[in-house]
């Protein structure tokens, strides 16, 4: 299964209010800590799973959550996991993401870069990416890190 990421959003560890880090490590975000290109992966509202990027050097913590894709390859499969019949809104949140590509915590802190089981990789589109305030905080809520394709 592959797609195209649609939907991000930026976390800025301690200067960002709405961080999972804001308020320093702990247990649960201490990959938020850790070296750029890793999956921190957590549960969210007791329901499912958010997949997020490490992106700053080690010490210094910040994420990127993914919010959405649109899918490539392997629709049906991602139907099958979600239990749809329709592809329009297969993986267009960040549960319906994780649940469509069968993404749970066992990634957790899987290297992005080197992984077999799940990586990013570049691609050009030529499409618009626009950019807004991030979706489900309430603080940090002036920040424009939310970044989407124009579609």
């Amino acid at each position: 299964m592959s797609g195209m990421v649609a939907e991000a959003e930026a976390y800025r560890g301690s200067k960002d209010p709405a961080s999972h880090a804001f308020r320093g490590m702990t247990p649960r975000n201490s990959l938020m800590f850790g070296e750029a290109g890793h999956g921190y992966l957590y549960f969210s509202y007791g329901s499912h799973w958010c997949l997020n990027v490490t992106t700053e050097p080690p010490g210094i913590p910040g994420a990127v959550l993914i919010r959405s894709i649109l899918p490539l390859e392997g629709t049906e499969a991602m139907l099958m996991n979600r239990g749809l019949a329709v592809a329009k809104h297969v993986a267009d949140g960040p549960g319906k993401l994780t649940k469509a590509l069968m993404i749970d915590g066992g990634l957790n802190g899987e290297d992005l870069i080197h992984s077999r089981k799940l990586y990013f990789l570049e691609g050009t589109n030529g499409l618009l990416v626009k950019s807004g305030p991030r979706i489900g905080v309430s603080k940090g809520r002036s920040a424009r890190w939310r970044f989407y394709l124009q579609t």
